[in-house]
């Protein structure tokens, strides 16, 4: 078949960014065609992908998105694609891939009444609702399955056309043989010293993932404790505010900023705790890595992939509804406690070896070629 993917930007560290190239790839190797379509890709292009970029000259992100949604399906009318795949909600769409949480449901639990005025509602309701309205023909492949009653509730959406597919964690993330040698050689390159205690967040949006609550945390640690912790934040996003923070607090020197990088692995290995206080998270992808390198977890309970630490009984979560002080009391017990965090990495790498964390891109490709077959008429 010939494949069109849709997606607005593509850059090799977004989550759902990856999500969408190990499907894309999965499906290559199936034989099918991939066209993709998109505002920006950033990042090396793949072998025999035909690659479609036009951004338009536009401020607004609502217009952009109208703009960029007509240039794309006005090229599928002159070149037809067997199934058109998108990785953000808009009209037309044959499967979408939710990566993103319910839009209705965060507006009316985080937003005034008032902003349900706004011209940005209208357009990012209506985008999906052209996905999950009752009208609609669109399947999705769900990655979250707390969505799925949201959907349902808010749009009437049949539960036939909402698919849960398993996680897809890259086995790249497994801790290695070596993995203690990597973590000393990681910990001498970055000056981390054996009785320093690092903390990890990964993940691109410094704001939704709670690096504001991570540094509010971290200054209120008891003084000898606090010497003796450093943060690490990995991500494609803009730390100046961020930095800004931690000079008023006067603790710029514990914590450091990174852009993306393609050496997430050897991040994993030596730190000693993932932080990861999330304002809100579909899933939470970096979570399982983590479990999977036997770094123990400490996040709040509203991302997806929570529950994945509770089953494998290797980290802590921050319950609802959050208090910052509640944050801080649980992460000095857990910083104090060397036996506890060890048992947890023991835990997480039991887990690594029985979990179904792994076949996301298989399964979403088998989904893709089941609808496409019923589409054409193949099937």
């Amino acid at each position: 078949m010939r494949l069109a993917f849709i997606l607005y930007k593509y850059f090799p560290f977004g989550g759902l960014q990856r999500d969408f190239l190990r499907i894309a790839l999965t499906c290559q190797t199936r034989g099918h065609h991939i066209v993709v379509y998109t505002l920006q890709w950033d990042g090396e292009y793949p072998d025999d992908f035909e690659i479609h970029t036009w951004k338009p000259k536009t401020f607004s992100a609502c217009a952009r998105n109208q703009q960029f949604h007509d240039y794309v399906f006005n090229c599928l009318t002159q070149h037809p694609a067997d199934l058109i795949i998108g990785f953000n909600k808009m009209p037309g769409l044959d499967i979408y891939y939710a990566a993103d949480t319910c839009y209705e449901d965060k507006v009316r639990h985080q937003r005034s009444r008032w902003y349900r005025l706004g011209a940005r509602y209208r357009h990012f309701s209506a985008y999906e609702r052209a996905v999950f309205g009752r009208k609609s023909h669109t399947e999705s492949l769900l990655i979250s399955a707390v969505q799925k009653p949201l959907f349902e509730q808010y749009y009437g959406t049949a539960s036939e056309r909402l698919h849960l597919l398993p996680p897809g964690i890259s086995r790249d993330r497994r801790r290695a043989d070596n993995g203690d040698v990597i973590r000393a050689k990681f910990r001498d390159d970055f000056g981390v010293n054996d009785d320093d205690m690092l903390l990890l967040m990964i993940g691109s949006g410094f704001k939704t993932k709670g690096v504001d609550r991570a540094l509010l945390a971290i200054n209120l640690l008891p003084s000898a404790l606090k010497a003796k912790t450093r943060l690490f934040v990995v991500g494609q996003d803009n730390p100046r505010p961020f930095n800004r923070q931690v000079h008023k607090m006067g603790i710029a020197r514990q914590i450091t900023f990174f852009p993306g990088r393609d050496d997430v692995p050897r991040f994993l290995l030596g730190a000693d705790l993932l932080i990861h206080p999330a304002h809100n998270e579909n899933t939470g992808t970096v979570l399982l890595e983590a479990l999977v390198a036997g770094l123990p977890v400490f996040c709040t309970d509203v991302c997806g992939y929570a529950h994945y630490i509770i089953e494998a009984s290797a980290g802590e979560l921050i319950r609802s509804p959050f208090s910052q002080e509640a944050m801080n009391a649980q992460l000095v017990n857990i910083l104090q406690s060397a036996s506890l965090r060890k048992e947890w990495q023991t835990r997480a790498l039991a887990f690594a070896d029985t979990a179904n964390i792994y076949s996301m891109p298989e399964h979403a490709t088998a989904l893709i070629e089941t609808i496409g077959a019923k589409l054409t008429g193949a099937a």
